[in-house]
């Protein structure tokens, strides 16, 4: 129930958002949508396995992610041995990111097609809503494991120089 609600603030946090970038407030424009509950940016972001801020409470608590690990090679001064490492997480996060995020997209096309068809049923809404909050929880899961890895491949000034580097300050508090 608790990733039942995370989803649910997820979705409102999102459509608000939306709705007020497009200076209306409303949900105009939404009904012309795929998939009723996800943007085309979003929809393409789960398509290619991307973060889309799933693992900020890893990031901006001095969790590094692969990604942006590989961004910073340089400026880390990663080992090849470190690269190799953090190129095979960002590649297994990624994969796995990509096939939950296929599941997100369909849960929320089966939930969006209950109601287009006029079929929907509180027993049916119920299941499809904690399926569809159960995958949304499971793949970000996965950003968050893959930003706890990344402690195993980097060592503290790492972990640090990351922080600074990305404009977090003193925020790495994980070290």
């Amino acid at each position: 129930m608790t990733r039942l609600l995370a989803f649910v603030l997820l979705v409102l946090t999102t459509g608000a958002a939306q709705g007020e970038a497009a200076g209306h407030g409303s949900y105009a424009g939404f009904h012309s949508r795929e998939i009723k509950a996800l943007s085309a940016s979003v929809m393409e972001g789960l398509r290619l396995g991307r973060g889309m801020a799933q693992a900020l409470p890893a990031e901006l608590n001095g969790y590094p992610g692969p990604m942006h690990v590989l961004e910073l090679a340089d400026a880390l001064n990663l080992t090849e041995e470190q690269r190799e490492r953090t190129e095979q997480a960002y590649e297994n996060m990624r994969a796995r990111s990509i096939g939950l995020g296929e599941q997100v997209i369909e849960s929320e096309r089966e939930l969006d097609r209950l109601f287009a068809e006029q079929r929907a049923t509180l027993d049916e809404i119920e299941r499809l809503s904690e399926q569809t909050a159960r995958r949304w929880g499971q793949l970000r899961a996965v950003h968050l494991e893959y930003h706890l890895r990344m402690l195993a491949v980097l060592d503290e000034e790492q972990v640090r120089l990351y922080s600074h580097l990305r404009n977090y300050g003193s925020s790495g508090q994980g070290y």
